[in-house]
């Protein structure tokens, strides 16, 4: 297995550096008889989600449209995939940023009862305590 950072997965999906998109494609079309070979993890995901909308400005449907195709690509492995599908969900329901969605989804799935916090963007967000 191996893991993939955010940058490639950005490479794959915006292709803003030829090279570079073109030796992750090659990555990922050397795994495509192999799911789950290539392993994302929750931090990559949520780093993912912010790249794209701090650096690139896409908007909250792009975002939704390129995490729903990540996680739907059998030849990666998820840390948390069903918290992520969560996640995306509460992300679809708008207002609030996806690492914030999945950090709500990681702390339900863990059994957690609440989420303290100051940021009061989470405050529509099932289980958050503002402080």
């Amino acid at each position: 297995m191996i893991a993939l950072d955010t940058n490639v997965l950005v490479r794959l999906l915006l292709r803003d550096d030829e090279a570079q998109a073109q030796r992750a494609r090659d990555l990922v079309d050397s795994h495509a008889n192999s799911d789950g070979s290539l392993f994302v993890s929750d931090v990559v995901l949520a780093e993912f989600a912010l790249v794209l909308k701090s650096r690139y400005a896409l908007s909250g449907k792009d975002i939704t449209l390129a995490l729903r195709a990540l996680l739907d690509n059998a030849t990666l492995a998820w840390q948390s995939r069903s918290a992520a599908v969560t996640a995306l969900r509460l992300f679809e329901n708008g207002g609030v940023d996806f690492p914030d969605c999945l950090v709500t989804a990681l702390a339900s799935a863990h059994g957690c009862d609440n989420i303290a916090t100051f940021d009061q963007g989470m405050r529509h967000l099932p289980q958050v305590q503002l402080l």
